[in-house]
């Protein structure tokens, strides 16, 4: 039956569209209102590192000790280059000559000059490299001794 036919019959007219309810009788029905999901409940598992595996250790312990060389030698030829910009070293030439009172004075360029540097800078980024990865696999090995003794690190895991 029509909307038309239906107001000729006497019978109230039904719309299709929907009627929103006021606030408060949204509060007092509970209609209306988006209920939040059921929170769920939280897991926990409480795991204990009782081994650490020394080869990947060795791994990781490389790959990082080879990155801090590459910091190490790029911040030691940037920091150069911005100390020779800003003429530090032709400051301390004249401090030494007045110091020495030589008129010829000794060029600290030929000392610190932009090769040397980057022989010392790399020089110690290689022996940091080995020294670093041979103390992370003694250090994974200890562990892993004082693990089978005590029975390793406590770790509590959750599910957020």
């Amino acid at each position: 039956m029509s909307a038309s036919s239906a107001s000729k019959a006497g019978q109230p007219v039904k719309t299709s569209s929907p009627q929103k309810p006021s606030p408060q009788s949204a509060k007092s029905s509970g209609k209306g209102l988006v209920r939040p999901a059921p929170r769920a409940k939280v897991r926990r598992a409480r795991l204990v590192v009782s081994k650490v595996d020394t080869w990947s250790v060795l791994k990781l312990a490389f790959l990082l000790s080879v990155a801090l060389g590459i910091i190490t030698v790029v911040a030691s030829l940037v920091l150069w280059i911005v100390l020779s910009l800003t003429g530090l070293f032709d400051g301390i030439n004249e401090l030494l000559s007045m110091l020495g009172g030589s008129a010829g004075g000794a060029d600290i360029k030929r000392f610190l000059s932009l090769g040397n540097v980057a022989l010392f800078a790399t020089i110690i980024s290689v022996a940091n490299v080995i020294l670093l990865t041979v103390l992370s696999v003694l250090g994974a090995l200890v562990y892993n001794i004082a693990a089978s003794l005590i029975g390793g690190i406590g770790v509590t895991l959750t599910d957020d």
